[in-house]
């Protein structure tokens, strides 16, 4: 195993297609609930706790060598909004790609294979790492890291917020990263002997209600 294949994995240049993609801040913005560093700060901690721990756990699990398809459709079944699960396999369509050409594997091989329209970016993620040599809580801290770091970089560009005051944002989440992402470990060793019940489902309502308003806007900046 190299650690270094996580920094790899992490990289927000690492060419999986988050760039695109706001982490539902856009329509946040919009609505004004995120409209400064402070209301960005909640809205991160709120995503992270629900959205990014249940990601964490899946991407934790499928690093664990869990069933990637049956991981698959638990995601679904985490994943209420129609716009949300279109999105979650879009990324993940564009992770595989990115996930083979760094570290070829055949488990990645069979998923493409059983799931050509693409599987949710969390499993991806959790097989890629698997592939990579990383563990099950590397993994999960890939995912936790992401979840408030799009949003916060899609604030930047929504708000002119500074970026000295969004990486102080996600500087002082990193105490409640450690901690989710050890939750989801936590969670993927458990669901190995006790079944996929046991990974969390946990809900943010609003994200989902805020993803298919977005998703239906016919002018935007990010595709999510």
């Amino acid at each position: 195993m190299t650690r270094a294949a996580l920094l790899v994995l992490a990289d927000g240049r690492f060419p999986a297609g988050g760039h695109a993609h706001s982490g539902g801040v856009e329509p946040a913005v919009k609505a004004g609930r995120v409209h400064d560093a402070a209301s960005l700060a909640e809205f991160c901690r709120g995503r992270l706790h629900t959205a990014g721990l249940v990601s964490a756990a899946l991407a934790a699990a499928a690093a664990l060598g869990l069933d990637p398809l049956a991981l698959d459709e638990a995601a679904d079944a985490r994943t209420p909004s129609p716009a949300l699960r279109a999105t979650a396999r879009k990324l993940g369509r564009q992770m595989m790609r990115a996930a083979r050409a760094a570290w070829p594997s055949p488990e990645l091989d069979r998923l493409a294979a059983a799931r050509p329209r693409g599987a949710h970016q969390p499993v991806v993620l959790g097989l890629a790492a698997r592939a990579a040599g990383l563990g099950a809580e590397d993994a999960a801290y890939c995912v936790v890291y992401e979840a408030v770091s799009g949003p916060a970089t899609a604030a930047v560009r929504l708000l002119s917020l500074d970026p000295f005051d969004a990486t102080g944002v996600l500087a002082r989440l990193g105490p409640e990263l450690d901690g989710v992402a050890a939750a989801a470990a936590r969670a993927a060793v458990v669901a190995s002997g006790e079944g996929l019940d046991a990974l969390p489902a946990a809900s943010g309502p609003l994200l989902d209600v805020m993803a298919e308003a977005h998703a239906a806007w016919s002018v935007r900046l990010f595709a999510s």
